[in-house]
């Protein structure tokens, strides 16, 4: 069934998938945020759940007019509050290469010689030094990660912002983070802190090893 493309549970599937597509193809280098949505489809699967098909534009985040076409399909699963969504995308045409981008990332941050520690990541105006920008995109793909597995259909996450990051010394090639980040949901207009242990590494993307929701208190 054919749907209006500002259709609400469309819209808050439309961002699941962007976010799935982010924590899949970003990293430090790229994040990828929803810019609009062209067409969206909706069908009911007895006994499954219901399906989205979806025709999304995605854009840059740090270069908004940098933009990709996507398809996407997103099944939520009928009254199983457990089973994270189904997310299958697929991106047309090429994403920007930022492997340059990521390498000189990864050498800064191993060539450290104290962990990195960060807070407040955009700040209360809003701005992200460029030194931080890597760390607030693998934030973003990585809350892609926890949106996906939190998500339901009356649920529309995004990363407001990181509260503290601190980063993880290791013995092997992986460069390990731990976030504390807020998650805006729109739908019920609750910011919610969320914890998650990041690894990533330029050939392997990103992984999110471990992550739980925070009690509100821990917004102070």
């Amino acid at each position: 069934m054919e749907l209006p493309p500002s259709h609400y549970p469309a819209a808050r599937a439309a961002a699941l998938a962007a976010g799935y597509a982010c924590y899949r193809r970003g990293g430090p280098g790229r994040g990828l945020a929803l810019r609009a949505v062209r067409r969206a489809g909706g069908q009911d699967i007895d006994g499954v759940g219901r399906k989205y098909h979806l025709e999304l534009v995605l854009e840059e985040v740090r270069d908004k007019d940098s933009t990709v076409n996507c398809t996407a399909e997103v099944l939520y699963h009928l009254g199983n509050k457990n089973i994270a969504p189904d997310v299958q995308f697929t991106i047309e045409g090429e994403l920007k290469n930022t492997d340059e981008a990521d390498n000189i990332f990864y050498n800064r941050i191993k060539s450290l010689e104290k962990e990195l520690v960060a807070e407040n990541i955009p700040d209360s105006h809003g701005n992200v030094s460029p030194e931080m920008e890597p760390i607030r995109l693998l934030a973003w793909a990585a809350s892609g990660y926890v949106i996906w597995q939190n998500s339901t259909e009356n649920t529309k996450f995004q990363l407001a912002q990181i509260k503290h990051v601190k980063q993880v010394k290791r013995s092997d090639e992986y460069l390990e983070f731990d976030y504390r980040v807020l998650l805006h949901e729109m739908v019920s207009q609750e910011i919610i802190p969320w914890q998650m242990t990041v690894l990533w590494h330029p050939q392997h993307g990103v992984q999110v090893t471990q992550d739980s929701r925070q009690p509100k208190h821990a917004l102070e």
